[in-house]
């Protein structure tokens, strides 16, 4: 599978950029899977999810770790255990998708949620990641000494981009990232 699980996505160590998925038609078992290892969701209004890897006796590993940390671990079971397909709504419902939008129309949004993202702060996205995956299964309490640890918040405490964002706030302008 190679550095990063399955597609790349699923356990990368490093990847510290958002990564969008925009969803048309079926996510089946890999594909299923890729789309469990992004960090934002947009899913056409007729997409379908399943696991179907349990008629074929195969572990959906990537699956297997990430999807009862994204829905209720009974629902995570029953998907993971029957192969059942889930309608978009049902994956809606359950925080599964970000969002859900007409036939044909996933990547453009996709493309709107990339451009307002690529207007941001840049050091922020490695930060935020960087503090998401290293706090995942610690207390709130030992989340917050890990984040006085963290070289990715560290740098973001000492950027130029930090004391532009106060500056442009209080000059009732649009900061001006420079990503240092």
């Amino acid at each position: 599978w190679g550095p990063g699980g399955f597609g790349g996505l699923n356990h990368p160590r490093n990847l510290v950029k958002p990564v969008i998925a925009a969803v048309n038609g079926l996510a089946v078992g890999g594909g299923f899977e890729i789309v469990l290892g992004c960090d934002l969701i947009v899913a056409e209004e007729h997409v379908r999810f399943a696991l179907p890897e349990i008629k074929v006796g195969v572990l959906p590993d990537a699956a297997v770790v990430k999807l009862r940390r994204r829905i209720p671990y009974h629902v995570a079971v029953e998907l993971l255990f029957t192969g059942r397909f889930m309608e978009v709504a049902e994956a809606k419902h359950w925080g599964l998708v970000n969002e859900v939008v007409a036939q044909g129309g996933a990547l453009a949004r996709a493309r709107e949620l990339a451009q307002m993202l690529a207007e941001g702060p840049p050091l922020l996205f490695p930060a935020i990641k960087q503090m998401l995956r290293f706090t995942e299964t610690v207390s709130e309490h030992e989340a917050f000494a890990l984040h006085d640890a963290l070289h990715g918040v560290n740098r973001v405490l000492r950027s130029d981009d930090l004391k532009e964002g106060a500056r442009a706030f209080a000059e009732g302008r649009a900061p001006r990232w420079e990503g240092r």
